[in-house]
């Protein structure tokens, strides 16, 4: 019979003692995979996802949850701003890319982004199939979007109103799929993009559309006003000849006092709801439209001191810079996660200090077979290796049982976020698995040396005497 075949024996004689340690080390693994996996994929996402951004504006309130709902799409945006004052940073000599953006909706959990097309310089994105938006209601969306929900080009997506997938669906106003992006390992691949028109049309937020009917309705008033000004001065001219020259007079300067009126109330229309889009540059004027918030991308170094103190102290919006807010973020979390990492191993210890209690219990009751194996000719050498093998076993199982699990905690996870933040790859495998399993094993190998040291130093005789 071969040293496996033995061990296996060995272990299912001692099936609870063996189970219990094989259940210690699983759970001690698990822990270790979820926190290993999740933190190191977590980081990486951040990275990605803000590696081309300095810094994000927005409304006042938590300058975390602005970077997290803005970059991350983890969270509720703080508020809204004024396009016309967002704006005002992209001429600033200290920045390099300004980037609106603007929330609101969401398609099955993926969020739809409203922006334009510097949206696509800042995260370098390609377009893999179809194009660009050309109008409104058209939406370029991320690869896993479209896998995930089975999305092509010229698909109808109806978006849901809110940032939870159970909001009102907006069956009136249905965007078409235009394009697809090719995969990018960050966020956006979870994203739904489309011009800002789209998502004020969306909510009828008056816009340019609403400068073209003002003007129509202006002149048509003006035109009846002036018909009616005319018949009236007409009946005057008829009825009194002699005051002609008088009344001319009067209606001539009455008209142009009503021209100079129409001709500064439309100036007033024209500044408060002017958007001029160009798909090329992407150029934005209006007063009180509002986004969400501005990306920014600095020009240059001195930027880093300057404009968030430009922002936060002479405008009513907030500056948030991500590198601060991640290592904040990583400073909260840190300690939770390396408590976790310290319970995992003193679990994996506990798995370890089982695994020599029963090897040791067992030698006990294994004695007179390994006094029997010595006579059969079995070396001191051969039962030392048969039971650190047999701890080797124990905690091996232990290992792999417990990377299932840990992957299947994370799926779990995975489930249980939202579709934008989809963070997690749960079926991916870290090279720091193996050395979790190393850990078990060796773990498994050092609390077997002292009963292997015992089995080593069985003396035949001794035994067989007592018997």
């Amino acid at each position: 019979m071969s040293t496996l075949q033995l061990v296996w024996k060995n272990i299912t004689q001692q099936l609870g003692s063996a189970l219990l340690s094989i259940l210690l080390t699983a759970f001690g693994v698990a822990i270790l995979v979820v926190i290993y996996i999740t933190s190191d994929t977590f980081e990486k996402q951040l990275d990605n996802n803000s590696k081309n951004i300095d810094l994000v504006i927005g409304a006042k309130g938590s300058p975390l949850q602005l970077i997290l709902s803005s970059i991350y799409h983890v969270d509720y945006p703080t508020g809204n701003i004024l396009l016309s004052d967002a704006l005002q940073f992209r001429d600033n000599p200290l920045v390099d890319l300004a980037v609106p953006m603007s929330l609101g909706d969401n398609f099955k959990g993926h969020r739809i982004i409203g922006t334009d097309s510097t949206y696509f310089d800042l995260y370098e994105l390609e377009i893999a199939q179809g194009s660009m938006w050309s109008k409104s209601f058209e939406t370029v969306i991320g690869s896993e979007t479209a896998r995930k929900n089975n999305l092509k080009i010229g698909d109808p997506v109806h978006s849901a109103h809110g940032l939870a997938e159970n909001g009102h669906v907006h069956d009136e106003h249905p965007f078409t799929v235009v394009g697809i992006l090719a995969p990018t390992g960050t966020v956006v691949d979870n994203l739904l993009l489309c011009d800002l028109a789209s998502i004020w049309d969306v909510h009828d937020i008056a816009h340019d559309d609403d400068h073209t009917h003002a003007d129509g309705d202006h002149a048509h008033n003006h035109e009846s006003h002036d018909h009616e000004h005319n018949h009236e001065s007409h009946d005057h001219e008829h009825n009194h000849d002699d005051h002609q020259h008088t009344t001319d007079a009067h209606h001539d300067h009455h008209d142009h006092q009503h021209a100079e009126e129409n001709a500064h109330e439309h100036e007033q229309d024209t500044a408060s709801v002017q958007v001029v889009k160009s798909i090329g540059d992407d150029v934005y004027k209006s007063q009180g439209l509002e986004i969400t918030s501005l990306l920014i991308r600095y020009s240059s170094p001195a930027a880093i001191s300057t404009l968030p103190r430009m922002v936060n102290q002479s405008t009513a919006m907030q500056a948030a810079s991500p590198a601060m807010e991640t290592t904040r973020l990583f400073s909260l979390l840190g300690v939770g996660i390396d408590s976790l990492e310290i319970l995992a191993y003193v679990i994996m210890l506990i798995a370890g200090l089982s695994v020599f209690i029963s090897l040791y219990n067992a030698l006990k009751e294994r004695k007179y077979d390994l006094a029997v194996m010595r006579s059969l000719g079995a070396g001191k050498t051969k039962l030392f290796t048969l039971v650190i093998v047999e701890g080797l076993v124990i905690t091996l199982i232990g290992g792999v049982v417990g990377l299932l699990f840990g992957h299947l905690a994370l799926y779990y996870i995975s489930t249980q976020t939202g579709q934008s933040a989809d963070f997690i790859q749960a079926l991916a495998v870290s090279p720091t698995e193996l050395l979790i399993l190393v850990i078990a094993a060796a773990i498994g190998t050092i609390a077997a040396i002292l009963p292997a040291i015992k089995a080593y130093n069985t003396t035949i005789s001794t035994i067989l005497g007592d018997k």
